[in-house]
């Protein structure tokens, strides 16, 4: 079964755990970086999924403006510079940065949850 990490087994996988790695050095960055641009402010790294090539490497955020997107465009070279430094890998994989599908997913699945629910609580008001 394959993941949306790319991972094909359970366990001790290369890219699984340079995702994990990879998640956390970008966000350390990406809050570096927000002291000097406010764009960058209380965003999110939810996760990142790198090509099983090492080539590239998406990183899902919780939200994303235009505004936001503009100013990571902008940190995207500083942000690679210090994955290279940090990992030390032989490519480092060229950083894209997109909106979390999984939340909007989840919240989609929370209004019919709500919508479902909320004719029960109707019914048992009215008895």
């Amino acid at each position: 079964m394959n993941s949306r990490n790319g991972s094909k087994r359970k366990g001790y996988d290369r890219v699984s755990r340079l995702n994990r790695v990879l998640r956390e050095v970008v966000a350390e960055e990406i809050e570096r970086e927000s002291a000097f641009d406010d764009r960058l402010v209380l965003l999110t790294v939810t996760d990142v999924v790198v090509d099983p090539d090492l080539k590239r490497a998406r990183v899902f955020l919780a939200s994303l403006s235009e505004e936001t997107l503009l100013g990571l465009s902008e940190a995207r070279v500083s942000i690679q510079h210090r994955v290279a430094r940090e990992l030390r890998l032989k490519r480092t994989p060229l950083l894209s940065f997109e909106v979390d599908p999984s939340l909007e997913a989840g919240e989609r699945i929370d209004a019919i949850l709500r919508r479902v629910s909320k004719p029960e609580v109707d019914a048992e008001e009215g008895e």
